[in-house]
């Protein structure tokens, strides 16, 4: 996986992502082209028309984020639209009506105080194979905003990671009948990336600002035994908090909360003999762990990820060869940090049979 040193002011920042990503930026622009065709029946151009309704509400969320994709479309010799349609590629391929069975995939983990004594959070993202060849690890610097590391695809400028503050935020994939032109969920999780406390990053998402739905697992310590690990669905209509026990909580890639059902509908087709069982092996571990009084640190989060019970659907995820070709997904990286030590650990790669790496923050 590339890493990417990035510094600068957001169009500079964005800029270097393009000139320094740009294998992986194009890589992506062609796998979305297939995967937009295959889930909505959309070609490119109509993909770049549909991403532009989002324009007026990403520059009056964050115009930052308007500039930094200018400079990533600039860095890398495409168009801003390419750019805005990687970055609203969740909105393009899992939300609205189009009669695909969601293919699944994601399993996010979070532990707190009393649980633990650091706050943890960590996920398997799990999607096309093909993906690990546009995948970018980002260190960005900056003076007047936190630093940041993060996980993402080429071009998409906000994903899976953590800032200086010990905040941060994973990604749970839902698809429903409902979305908006608000902010697409990707600029939402870097706008908790770009928080520094709890209370900031819950007001980036809780009023509706988000143009479709996901589950955004957001971790925030202030030291030991001073933390939070919430699930947090959220969508067009507002949020709504799963993980009702306050030490721990797992989500896969259905909605657990009310406040979202009363909205939208879920259109996970799999979610019984998919999502339910994976929620259901991951808080098995957990309360095994608990009953043993076994520790529960970053390396027992990397023995859950790598959990292959009920394979090829385990939470380490294999491709399912019966499924349709745009449909078969399996676990592209693994990720777990400890908010409170503030230390990194990424799998290239699926956990069950390749090793995780320390990072740190920038």
């Amino acid at each position: 996986m590339k890493i990417l040193h990035l510094q600068g002011d957001a169009k500079e920042i964005g800029r270097q992502h393009g000139e320094q990503g740009k294998d992986e930026i194009i890589k992506n622009l062609e796998i979305y082209e297939r995967l937009f065709y295959g889930f909505q029946g959309i070609n490119w151009r109509t993909a770049r028309e549909r991403a532009k309704v989002h324009l007026p509400a990403i520059e009056a969320f964050d115009a930052a984020l308007l500039e930094e994709m200018q400079g990533v479309a600039e860095g890398a010799g495409i168009d801003l639209e390419d750019v805005l349609a990687l970055n609203a590629r969740s909105e393009l391929a899992l939300a609205g009506d189009a009669p695909i069975v969601f293919p699944d995939g994601c399993t996010s983990i979070g532990t707190a105080s009393p649980l633990t004594s650091d706050t943890i959070i960590g996920q398997n993202w799990d999607w096309k194979a093909e993906l690990k060849e546009s995948l970018l690890m980002v260190k960005i610097k900056r003076e007047k905003k936190p630093d940041i590391f993060m996980v993402t695809e080429g071009g998409i400028i906000g994903k899976i990671g953590c800032n200086e503050h010990s905040l941060g935020v994973c990604l749970n994939a839902l698809m429903t009948d409902k979305k908006t032109s608000g902010v697409p969920i990707h600029l939402g999780l870097r706008s908790i990336l770009d928080s520094s406390s709890l209370h900031e990053a819950m007001a980036k998402v809780q009023e509706g600002q988000m143009a479709s739905s996901a589950n955004f697992l957001i971790g925030y310590s202030e030291g030991k035994h001073k933390g939070m690990a919430l699930h947090v669905e959220v969508s067009p209509f507002g949020i709504g908090i799963s993980n009702e026990d306050a030490c721990y909580g797992v989500h896969t890639n259905h909605i657990c909360t009310q406040d979202i059902l009363m909205h939208v509908a879920d259109q996970n087709l799999l979610r019984f003999r998919d999502s339910v069982i994976r929620k259901r092996r991951a808080e098995q571990m957990i309360e095994n762990a608990i009953q043993e009084k076994s520790e529960i640190d970053e390396f027992a989060f990397q023995r859950w990820l790598g959990d292959t019970f009920n394979a090829p659907k385990s939470i380490n995820r294999y491709i399912n060869n019966q499924a349709p070709e745009h449909l078969q997904t399996e676990t592209v990286f693994s990720i777990v940090m400890n908010l409170t030590s503030k230390d990194i650990y990424v799998c290239d790669g699926m956990p069950a049979h390749e090793s995780y790496q320390k990072y740190s923050l920038p």
